[in-house]
């Protein structure tokens, strides 16, 4: 079978050891499943993202979106009132997510390609009193911006606001502790920088934040509460069927974090990745979006080249021809496409990406302009 390399913000490119641990069935009743492998992936979880005894995690099915929306429907009970900062796609669709479920909420919007104003943020809180939550994406990955986490972070604890973080595309892969930031709950997805495949997404929350979130879901598949309570006190059993085969592979993916040498140790492969990426792309005439400031390293804007005979999706299918997958863009105000770097991506395959980009570029005229 021929593999292409997924340089893409998830699903992303696996290991062979993670695809192989999908090849053996299991039973969702049996305590070789629920005990063995999913408590110790709950555990696991916790450890990797605080040192604080005060914080629990629960796996949820579906898509990223799906434990997103799980958090918002039940941690917003009627008599709060949350903030929704937003910055790309993914912010804007924690705001959709609000719409649907008519809950109490104001959205603050920003340009894609503009950092969020802490002091419109502060403002805007000391305003509104009725505010009670705060939510943000961390990395989002319309761009590739890595938002200001340990500020807003720091302003929550300060004007007491609860904080929920979309961590989605940086979990595992960016260092933080987010017992010491104070967040409430910080949501992430198997498939994203643990190098797990598709299928679940987990909330780790601050425990007493759980409780909170009793008898307040909006949606029975998507309540927080009784998946966390179900989980804490039937040994890891989850309320519906459980996606077995990816929470295997996810263990296993697990098991290769911290064989690689943890958070840390990927979080520096991650950076090399894009750091190489970035340099090579600028050589070859192509224009980073955002400033360096701002990147994050799991995944680059780049400007489209402006001859006239560019068409991405001609630069797509002759880079795929040679073994790699690229993002088109999601900028609403600009021609550009995004290449990921995270997933079992290292530094050689940025250098034989690069060598790909070169051959594929049939363009008569560069340079990239803004």
């Amino acid at each position: 079978m021929n593999h292409y390399l997924l340089l893409t913000p998830g699903p992303l490119t696996t290991s062979e050891t993670v695809r192989q641990a999908m090849l053996k069935d299991w039973c969702t009743w049996d305590d070789d499943y629920n005990v063995g492998v999913v408590q110790k992936i709950r555990a696991e979880l916790v450890s990797l993202a605080t040192t604080s005894p005060h914080y629990s995690s629960v796996l949820m099915q579906g898509s990223g979106t799906a434990s997103v929306e799980s958090v918002l429907g039940s941690a917003i009970l009627p008599s709060d009132k949350i903030l929704i900062i937003n910055n790309g796609a993914y912010g804007k669709r924690m705001a959709e997510i609000c719409q649907v479920l008519k809950l109490n909420h104001h959205v603050l919007n920003f340009k894609e390609t503009q950092a969020p104003d802490l002091e419109l943020i502060e403002q805007t809180i000391t305003q509104d009193k009725e505010i009670t939550h705060l939510a943000m994406v961390h990395c989002e990955t319309t761009t590739g911006m890595l938002n200001p986490l340990v500020d807003v972070a720091q302003m929550c604890q300060r004007l007491d606001i609860r904080f929920i973080l979309d961590a989605m595309s940086s979990f595992g892969g960016i260092e933080m502790d987010i017992g010491d930031l104070g967040i409430d709950f910080m949501i992430s997805s198997a498939n994203k920088c643990i190098q797990g495949v598709p299928g679940f997404g987990f909330v780790i929350g601050r425990k007493q934040s759980l409780e909170r979130c009793r008898g307040n879901a909006s949606s029975l598949s998507l309540d927080l509460y009784d998946q966390w309570h179900t989980m804490e006190t039937a040994n890891g059993k989850w309320r519906f069927t459980s996606p077995t085969h990816v929470v295997r592979a996810f263990a296993q993916a697990l098991t290769e974090l911290k064989q690689e040498g943890g958070v840390a140790a990927r979080q520096e492969r991650y950076r090399e990745n894009q750091s190489r990426l970035v340099k090579g792309m600028l050589k070859l005439g192509f224009e980073p979006l955002l400033s360096s400031t701002m990147h994050s390293p799991i995944i680059t804007s780049f400007y489209s080249p402006a001859a006239s005979d560019y068409d991405f999706k001609r630069f797509y299918e002759g880079l795929k021809q040679l073994g790699f997958v690229i993002y088109p863009g999601k900028v609403s105000d600009a021609d550009c496409f995004r290449i990921g770097n995270i997933g079992e991506v290292y530094p050689a395959d940025i250098d034989r990406l690069l060598a790909a980009i070169e051959e594929t570029i049939y363009w008569e005229k560069l340079p990239v302009t803004a």
